[in-house]
Formats: structure tokens, sequence, C-alpha cells
């Protein structure tokens, strides 16, 4: 499991173990190991491991883990993100291009090791956290949408290829949660930023219980079911001036 230092990736790993399974949860900070001390008080068996999953090294650092564990992986949580806020060409390009290392490289390259095992002995759930970000253009977040809208879709192609293989994947579509994530991506002076968001727990809830039924996708929140419904049907330079109202700096006021 990726991601699972906090937020939505936290919550996923409390309900994976109070299904009983064991955990090898990643992030590339070191309150992962904080991460797992909480999981193992609640009687989870974890390994946590300090990587950056944005490069080969990082995720074969996962890998490496994975295979000491000597188990199949039975869940695999693709959940690791990283968001960057204000224009584009304001925005310093080693952040911008670790975002696009984060959600995208180094998610596929773990996709493709353990999505291939799976394959082999054929079964397992993989479940991707994408966003409904991906469904309209990020004005003031154009890097992070652009990348979610990748993940969504990369993510239902990957289903329908790995159709009839007993591998099922599902994409978690989340809106506006309350994690670190708006902090990390200096949003905070943004009405986005500041508005109501969703509970994290929430959010897992929904995507660990659709990872189990083996559903493709799920949008979590009704608000969120709407705004992505709306998204498909109004034209796309509509949905980059309503995003700039979100998202630009300063905002919040």
């Amino acid at each position: 499991m990726t991601g699972a230092s906090s937020g939505i990736g936290l919550e996923l790993a409390r309900l994976a173990a109070a299904d009983r399974y064991d955990l090898i949860i990643a992030a590339d900070e070191t309150d992962i190991h904080e991460a797992a001390e909480n999981l193992r008080a609640a009687g989870a068996k974890v390994v946590s491991v300090v990587a950056d999953l944005s490069d080969e090294e990082g995720v074969g650092e996962l890998n490496a883990e994975i295979a000491k564990a000597g188990r199949p992986v039975d869940l695999l949580f693709a959940n690791a993100g990283r968001g960057l806020g204000h224009g584009f060409l304001d925005q310093d390009d080693a952040e911008w291009l670790r975002v696009i290392d984060t959600n995208i490289v180094g998610t596929l390259l773990l996709l493709k090791k353990i999505g291939r095992q799976m394959r082999d002995r054929g079964e397992g759930r993989i479940l991707i956290t994408g966003s409904i970000a991906g469904f309209m253009p990020g004005t003031f977040q154009a890097i992070y949408n652009g990348t979610k809208a990748f993940i969504d879709s990369f993510s239902f192609a990957l289903r329908e290829e790995l159709r009839d293989t007993g591998v099922t994947v599902t994409c978690l579509m989340p809106g506006a949660t309350e994690t670190r994530f708006f902090e990390r991506a200096g949003l905070l002076d943004t009405k986005i930023g500041q508005d109501e968001k969703d509970d994290p727990k929430d959010v897992a809830k929904a995507g660990y219980e659709a990872l189990m039924a083996g559903e493709g996708d799920v949008v979590s929140g009704w608000k969120n079911k709407i705004q992505s419904s709306l998204a498909n049907v109004t034209p796309a330079e509509t949905l980059a001036k309503q995003h700039r109202k979100m998202a630009e700096p300063g905002s919040a006021g």
C-alpha cells in the first residue's frame, strides 16, 4: 500500500488490517513508521517502508520488501499522490515534474510489477486512487488535474485488459478530502483549500467496499457524484472557469 502515512491511505490500511490482512505500507516520509506503530497497536502485522515512490529506485525498494515477505499480494492500494497549486508558469520545474513522476510514473511502475504477478496466478484486487479532478481542467492546478485525468482513464483501460484474468481494478475517485494534501500543495489560501471537505474515513470505506466487490469505479460522496456527472456534459472552457474560482491563489477571502 502506497501513500499510507496519513489521510485516505492510512484509513484504507486500517480497513484492510481490520479484515486481518498483513500490511506493507510505504510513503516518502518518516511518518509512515508512526502510522505502522498505530496499526500494530490495533493488532495488525505491518512492515513500513520509506521510499521515494516517484521513480524506479524507490518503487524497487518497495518491491524488495514485498519479495522479502515471500507471499503474494492479494490487495494492492496504489494511493500515493502529490498535488501542486498556483499557475503553471510560476511553478518550479522540479516540483511539477515530481507531481507527474509520483502520480503517474511511480504508480505505473508499481502496477506493472504487481499486476503481472497477480495475472500470472489468476487472482488479485487493485485499488487505484484517481480523483474527480480528472474530469475537469484544473486552472491553477493544471498539472495535478492532468495527472488524475490520466490515472482515471488508465484504470478503466487496465481493468478491461485484465478482464477474465481473475484480477480486478477499481478506481476510487474522491473529491476534496480533509487531508494534508492542500497544505502540501500550497492551496490553503484558496476557496477549495478552506471549504468543508469529505472525511477520509468515509472516502476510504467507499473505496474499500468497491474494491472488495470488484467494482470498476466509485465516486465517494453524493456531492461529488453530482459534480462528476455535470462535468461530463459541461464544456471544458466553462469547467476551467469554474475551477479558477476554487483554486486561484487568494480566492479563500
